[in-house]
């Protein structure tokens, strides 16, 4: 059940000739008064043929007229207004529900405490099945305004209750950090134009796709003007910037004026503020030239930055920080990636966007490695390989799980549902990627004398999950890699054990896949002569050793595990 405080009102028999006339699209039926501040005597239009508008809204006006003839400051703002709807899904409410949910609602929010005769006026009006409008004027009988401040949480509360006590779906508690809901005007209008979107949704989208590309403020409304944003700025005196607001092109009033939006009623995390924070955090860099002409592709990078994410996690305020920076590195991979893998991965940042902010306050700077990866990968001019993009989803998926992890853990209800349906579609687009992967490993199998040999260090490495992977659609794959990872002079069972340390594979779907990414990023280059590691090793130890016993000192043995033994005495 929501319950959605809108903002103060001035016109009272303008907002009930809405609730009770056919509305925008006749949806309304049968509009009439299920509950009210004193049923009796009330007049009712929809169900008394005699009774007004203006009757009806004169009667709720009264201590509002009453209080504005005796002080010399008139009361404007005394319109409260509070729909509240039902989940699709939700059984039938007959009017006498609907009315005690509308008594605790108000009683809730301050409007009218529970046996408090001089409360404000008020009324509960039913046009359709699934929803009420309470409407009430916030001038008590005594004269005084009532408190509502934090109503809407009060309120939410409520809701919570009420959802328990009548068997209806369970939502989640708000915590103030979710971005605003379009209204029904903003979506009959974006339908009425064409446009897919709200306009408060498609700046969002557009704020949040801009920020990765800049590293500063003004850098920021020159990205957004660029990108065919209208754009509204606040200076202060000395010509600083204090604040923005942004407006959709054609997004005009009934005068043809353009509508801006402020940034942080876009969404709490893009005021402008917030976004200098996560612009500032990182640190100016002496060489990035150089980091970026690295042989390592950004995109490998970008793997590597995630590869600690779990660690990164157990500093609340860096916890924080480093999820806010996944959620950009999701943006700049959606961005860059093939084309048909764009619309899985932008629904992924868009999920994942609801997981970026919490209240717990971020410490920016500690997210250092995972925003430039982004920034890195913003600013390469060519795509990735397969295997990179592969690997790079398969660790941005994981990541999402650990994120919705610690959500959870903090009791992050949204933050938590909104990091798992990103996981989806993350998932979803990691097996799109892999698969031509997949298929040309799986098209030149090793021998079977080596499939078997590569199933035995499978099972030494990874004891726990062995039978897992190995009844894996995608082991064939895997014992492909292994083969060739072998022939570049890499151990499998090392291979195996260290792709193994980097995810729990308990909660993997296809372990075998999983171990298929991470192999392929571990070993994408030439191992080191194990004879010439092992050389200098020795020479190393001898070094270190006291001269009167060098003479004794013995060669160094390599070791090796079981399973390279066996490999040896099979070949």
């Amino acid at each position: 059940m929501i319950a959605a405080i809108k903002p103060a009102g001035t016109n009272t028999r303008g907002l009930l000739a809405y609730l009770y006339g056919p509305g925008d699209h006749d949806e309304h039926l049968d509009p009439h008064i299920v509950a009210g501040f004193a049923m009796l005597g009330m007049p009712d239009p929809g169900r008394d043929e005699n009774a007004t508008l203006t009757e009806l809204a004169r009667y709720l006006d009264e201590p509002v007229s009453l209080r504005n003839s005796e002080f010399g400051k008139p009361v404007t703002d005394h319109v409260w207004h509070c729909p509240v709807r039902a989940a699709p899904e939700d059984r039938y409410l007959s009017d006498a529900e609907w009315g005690e949910i509308a008594q605790r609602i108000v009683q809730a929010a301050g409007i009218a405490p529970a046996g408090d005769d001089l409360a404000c006026r008020w009324i509960a009006a039913r046009h359709a099945d699934d929803h009420i409008h309470i409407l009430a004027t916030t001038v008590r009988e005594d004269g005084r305004r009532p408190k509502l401040h934090d109503s809407g949480l009060r309120v939410g509360d409520a809701c919570r209750e009420i959802e328990k006590d009548y068997e209806l779906r369970r939502l989640k508690k708000g915590d103030r950090t979710g971005a605003r809901r379009p209204t029904q005007a903003e979506m009959h209008k974006a339908e009425r134009l064409g446009w897919q979107q709200p306009s408060s949704q498609w700046l969002q989208d557009r704020i949040r796709a801009a920020i990765p590309h800049v590293t500063g403020a003004e850098e920021f409304i020159a990205y957004l003007e660029a990108s065919g944003i209208e754009v509204q700025v606040r200076r202060g005196p000395s010509g600083d910037l204090l604040g923005y607001a942004a407006g959709r092109p054609g997004d005009v009033n009934k005068t043809g004026e353009q509508i801006y939006h402020p940034g942080s009623k876009i969404s709490p995390d893009l005021s402008l503020p917030k976004i200098k924070a996560r612009l500032e955090s990182s640190q100016p860099e002496e060489h990035p030239t150089a980091r970026r002409n690295h042989p390592s592709t950004p995109w490998h990078q970008a793997t590597d930055a995630l590869n600690t994410f779990h660690t990164d996690l157990t500093d609340d305020t860096h916890a924080q920080a480093h999820i806010t920076a996944l959620g950009e590195l999701l943006e700049v991979t959606a961005q860059k990636a093939p084309a048909h893998l764009h619309a899985e991965l932008h629904a992924a940042s868009t999920s994942f966007a609801r997981a970026q902010r919490s209240q717990i306050r971020a410490e920016d700077r500690a997210a250092h490695a995972l925003r430039s990866a982004a920034r890195d990968i913003v600013h390469t001019a060519t795509g990735p390989d397969g295997s990179a993009l592969a690997a790079l989803l398969a660790a941005l998926a994981w990541a999402a799980i650990v994120a919705g992890r610690w959500h959870d853990a903090k009791h992050h209800a949204h933050q938590a549902d909104a990091a798992r349906q990103a996981v989806q579609h993350l998932q979803t687009a990691a097996d799109h990627a892999l698969t031509p992967t997949l298929a040309e490993l799986t098209a030149r199998p090793p021998k079977d004398q080596a499939r078997r040999v590569l199933a035995s260090d499978v099972r030494a490495a990874v004891p726990d999950h062995a039978e897992r992977i190995l009844t894996d659609p995608a082991w064939p794959a895997l014992a492909t890699l292994l083969a060739d990872a072998e022939a570049r002079g890499h151990q499998p069972h090392q291979l195996l054990k260290e792709a193994a340390a980097q995810r729990e594979l308990t909660t993997a779907r296809q372990p075998a896949r999983v171990l298929i990414t991470r192999i392929q990023h571990t070993g994408r280059n030439p191992a080191p002569n194990r004879r010439a590691e092992a050389a200098r090793r020795h020479s190393m130890m001898a070094g270190s050793m006291p001269t009167q016993r060098r003479s004794n000192a013995q060669p160094a043995a390599v070791t090796t595990t079981p399973a390279e033994q066996q490999h040896r005495q099979r070949r």
